[in-house]
């Protein structure tokens, strides 16, 4: 699946206004969640990440519109230009299936992490942890904070932890 990233990166594109050829892969059919991060080249800086958590949509179409939303919809950075695109690299991260979890039990590096509470939730990809340099419990305050939670949240009663893993592609 080595060609996720070249379906993201053909997207983004066409978006953006130019066609490109698409790239030659299987069906891809098998509904999956995933996230999209578009990061610089020069320095590897967090230009874009945005996903699709629940198996919505067949893994093509879902790596298509992640895509597309991490370059234009991340609120967190200006909309990505066309001439900027070939700076980028373009990551595709396929989740695995969500499954609850008891805050012991999350493994740093291993793990993504969901927290769901009072009506919020926040998401964080496995590699997120082990960049930062984050335990366990570290890790856990960053996701309820992202979640506009109390660090503290994960350890009330009522608030939810799911796990999953991703298996990650990058381009060449």
């Amino acid at each position: 699946m080595n060609f996720l990233p070249a379906i993201a990166r053909q997207a983004i594109a066409e978006r953006l206004g130019r066609r490109e050829p698409a790239p030659i892969a299987p069906p891809l059919e098998e509904h999956r969640g995933v996230f999209v991060t578009l990061r610089r080249r020069a320095d590897n800086e967090l230009r874009g990440c945005v996903g699709i958590v629940e198996p919505r949509f067949a893994l093509g179409d879902a790596v298509r519109r992640a895509a597309v939303s991490a370059a234009l919809d991340d609120r967190r950075f200006a909309p990505v230009s066309l001439v900027e695109l070939p700076a980028l690299t373009v990551h595709v991260s396929v989740l695995g299936p969500l499954a609850p979890c008891a805050p012991h039990d999350v493994e740093v590096g291993r793990h993504g992490v969901v927290v769901r509470h009072v009506e919020r939730s926040a998401l964080l990809l496995p590699q997120v942890a082990t960049e930062e340099g984050w335990d366990r419990e570290t890790l856990l305050r960053q996701l309820c904070r992202k979640a506009g939670l109390p660090p503290d949240a994960w350890r009330q009663p009522g608030c939810q932890l799911f796990v999953f893993e991703t298996e990650t592609f990058t381009e060449d």
